[in-house]
């Protein structure tokens, strides 16, 4: 059993409410106690291929093809499919399915007028992506209208537009499309294919390792030296961890995939121990809820196999508009057992030049003029000019990398 102390607690929180996370019983189980699985293969696939032409069709852009995928291979596990209306208003009113299984984002399917009037409840649609390519297929069961700016308010606390979730919210379809899926085809991953491993995969190599406590790292920038703190942190308590870095669609100004996971191959290659450290990619979209997605990510990972799950400062915020620890304070709104995933909190850390270490405010003393604290504005100037950030920041090896690729993005004169 873990001590509450191991759970870097947020000072200020209420301990009470958190002494009982360490006592949640360390299992793989999947959220919902079943792994789904909607991937057809064999007679069934063929038997949907043969359908799919007489049906209408419904063409998804690339946030709803990653939906369909992780709904397919179990990622979004106990959902069978995208959300009908009881299940979508239950999750965006409190957070849980109507069955009362803790489930914290919408997973919806959008459509136009145009598309509702071809679709029928009890009916098949046959899902394409925008290159016209068969995904699978989806069994209509509801057709209904829903408030944008609800689930706005609701999920992201702000109807403002420039919060990149809710103009997504915004520009969705009227009507939102209910009903079980089939995955036919999934997409050739064009990048490092070798990461893309569904949960099944990920469990069998947790297994196979023999790894019982393993803590996941959600991640969409390059690690630097304060994450790599908290992932090491994290280590002394568990066996493995688990780098999961989100590949999905995000903001058109955060750093590509492929740079990221340059980053992350070269730090855990260098820094890290082979033998407790694996590394797949999470092909989800990014939708900057901050405390709704820390709580979806935790189950997201749980689902993958995670016992454990970091929750850093701002977790999956943007701008300012959510507070510094709210992704952690939303935690006390469920019961330990609900989650069935252990979160491990952490405060703001940083070098600090008197102590010679990684530290942060619970464990180090000294002001701030000790601490080498830089802001992403700052180091982003630094890097474009060419300039390496203080290795007490970040690593040299990942500084080379954001340099190259920030010199590559200066336009030609």
């Amino acid at each position: 059993m873990l001590h509450p102390a191991a759970l870097g607690l947020k000072q200020g929180l209420n301990r009470s409410n958190f002494d009982n996370w360490g006592e949640i019983v360390l299992s793989l189980q999947p959220h919902g106690g079943t792994l789904i699985n909607q991937m057809l293969t064999g007679q069934d696939r063929e038997e949907a291929l043969a359908r799919a032409g007489s049906l209408p069709g419904l063409v998804l852009d690339q946030w709803e093809i990653s939906d369909l995928e992780l709904i397919a291979n179990g990622a979004f596990s106990p959902l069978r499919g995208f959300m009908k209306k009881e299940d979508y208003e239950s999750v965006v009113s409190r957070m849980r399915l109507s069955d009362n299984t803790v489930w914290s984002i919408p997973v919806v399917l959008g459509v136009g007028p145009r598309e509702a009037g071809r679709l029928a409840p009890g009916r098949e649609a046959a899902l394409y992506s925008e290159e016209k390519e068969l995904l699978g297929l989806i069994r209509v069961e509801e057709i209904f209208e829903y408030s944008r700016e609800r689930e706005a308010e609701k999920v992201y606390r702000t109807t403002d537009e420039a919060h990149p979730g809710v103009d997504r919210v915004m520009r969705r379809g009227r009507y939102l499309v209910g009903g079980e899926i089939s995955l036919i085809s999934r997409r050739k991953a064009r990048q490092f294919p070798q990461m893309f491993l569904d949960p099944a995969e990920t469990r069998r190599i947790f297994r196979e390792r023999g790894w019982k406590r393993i803590v996941a790292f959600q991640t969409r920038n390059p690690i630097h030296r304060a994450h790599e703190y908290l992932q090491k942190c994290a280590l002394e308590i568990c066996d493995g961890l688990f780098v999961n870095p989100l590949v999905g669609e995000t903001k058109a100004d955060d750093i590509p995939a492929e740079v990221r996971v340059e980053c992350y191959n070269t730090l855990l290659s260098h820094y890290y121990p082979a033998d407790r450290t694996f590394m797949s990619a999470f092909p989800a979209a990014m939708r900057y809820a901050g405390p709704r997605e820390a709580i979806f990510h935790a189950i997201v990972r749980k689902n993958y196999g995670a016992t454990h799950f970091i929750v850093g400062r701002d977790h999956a915020g943007v701008g300012n508009y959510y507070g510094t620890y709210d992704a952690q304070l939303i935690f006390e709104e469920f019961a330990p057992e609900e989650l069935g995933i252990t979160p491990l909190f952490f405060e703001h850390t940083f070098y600090c030049r008197v102590c010679d270490s990684m530290a942060s405010g619970k464990t180090c003393p000294h002001d701030r003029d000790s601490q080498v604290i830089l802001s992403g504005t700052r180091v982003r100037e630094m890097l474009s000019a060419g300039l390496t950030p203080p290795e007490e920041f970040t690593r040299k090896e990942i500084a080379e990398i954001l340099i190259r690729y920030y010199s590559q993005k200066k336009p030609r004169r």
